[in-house]
């Protein structure tokens, strides 16, 4: 059977510094920043009391339903969904020929620490019936699939920091093999909540530059000491080409080569060799060399050591590694939105022929040998890397394509 070409025919987003792909997109070549002080009460309890969020006017266009039984990471997915349907052109298939696929890494843990809190508190009947619905992983994929009305699976992988690249993958394995026409994928996370903080601060893994947020987050930079979290959600319209071609639709790209790999390594830390061989298999599904590859958008989240195993990585494979950006300056770390993020801001300069720069960079790291982008910068770029690595040694890559 001839293997069909996936191509991105529309895509949504809710992220720190937008609620739409078309403020996301300005903000960043803009060199904006989502990162600020965390001013809930339990704030004062941590060590760590910064984060990046998304402006809450984003459920404006939900229902009351939709406000009061969705966690936040549901409801997050719903409106870059439906964004990224409408770009689209909201095509006429065939439900059974519609899929979804979203990652995330902690799903509904927002719902899970508060009705905890509310069982011990107030006791089991205080305690909300939609609980496990709004807490379970899979919960973003499900609505969304209920929301579009499709048929053909409700995927919903959980992979830490590679969800949404997974999440893409596995939409363009769909599309490739013919088990659906339509893949609507990537990822979202809504994890600001005292635990997922603690938890990661006790790993040392945050900034803790609690008083200068704006300045906390800095990929490759020699004074970095952690990622500053953020939330939001991703999503893009995968089509078969021949079928995005006979709808007329607009094509902003394609996801021309895609690899997921387990590094076997440690359950926090990355293997350059590994995260290397993921880069080379993206770029080999996709027919590529190394030299065609034009733009990067790296997984960089600002930690010590992430940070210098991804640059040996990427240097690794490609030997020469073409110009880099990092927007998790910017944005703060999405977790399972990361990678999608990655794909969006990708594809985006490609089509504009700009890369948005890596903001927060005043003194590259040494150990870390890269051209790293810091003012939007022009780009022909026909080609670009995505990756993402997730602790528990999730490795993945996408190579992206202009339209």
């Amino acid at each position: 059977m001839r293997v069909r070409r996936t191509v991105v025919t529309g895509a949504g987003a809710v992220t720190p510094v937008g609620g739409t792909v078309g403020e996301t997109w300005a903000a960043l070549l803009a060199g904006a920043n989502g990162a600020g002080a965390i001013t809930d009460d339990w704030a004062d309890l941590l060590p760590v009391r910064i984060a990046a969020r998304a402006d809450d006017g984003f459920v404006a266009g939900l229902s009351v339903p939709e406000r009061r039984a969705r966690d936040r990471v549901e409801q997050l997915t719903l409106v870059a969904g439906r964004e990224a349907w409408a770009s689209a052109g909201a095509p006429d298939v065939d439900a059974t020929r519609v899929a979804v696929a979203v990652g995330t890494a902690h799903g509904g843990i927002a719902t899970t620490v508060a009705m905890q809190d509310t069982l011990v508190t107030a006791g089991y009947r205080k305690v909300s019936p939609h609980t496990i619905t709004m807490a379970m992983a899979n919960g973003p994929a499900a609505y969304l699939s209920l929301d579009l009305g499709s048929k053909a699976g409700a995927r919903a992988p959980v992979s830490a920091c590679a969800a949404g690249v997974e999440a893409i993958l596995q939409g363009h394995d769909l599309i490739r093999s013919g088990a659906a026409d339509v893949v609507v994928c990537g990822g979202a996370e809504a994890s600001i909540v005292p635990l997922s903080l603690t938890g990661f601060g006790r790993v040392r893994a945050l900034s803790t530059r609690n008083d200068e947020p704006l300045r906390a987050s800095r990929p490759f930079d020699a004074a970095r000491d952690g990622f500053v979290m953020g939330e939001g959600a991703v999503l893009f319209v995968l089509e078969a080409e021949e079928h995005a071609r006979a709808r007329g639709a607009t094509i902003l790209g394609a996801v021309d080569g895609a690899s997921l790999t387990s590094d076997a390594y440690d359950i926090v830390g990355g293997d350059p060799d590994n995260q290397a061989r993921t880069i080379s298999l993206a770029l080999r599904g996709a027919g590529l060399d190394p030299a065609d590859v034009g733009l990067v958008h790296a997984h960089a989240t600002s930690t010590r050591v992430g940070d210098v195993n991804e640059a040996k990585a990427l240097q690794a494979a490609l030997g020469s590694p073409p110009p880099v950006t990092a927007t998790k300056a910017s944005t703060g770390h999405l977790l399972g939105a990361s990678g999608a993020l990655g794909a969006l801001v990708a594809l985006l300069a490609m089509r504009d022929g700009v890369v948005p720069p890596t903001i927060n960079l005043d003194e590259l790291d040494p150990a870390v040998d890269l051209d790293v982008v810091t003012a939007p910068r022009p780009t022909t770029a026909r080609h670009a890397l995505v990756d993402a690595f997730g602790f528990g040694g999730h490795s993945a890559a996408l190579v992206l394509s202009r339209s």
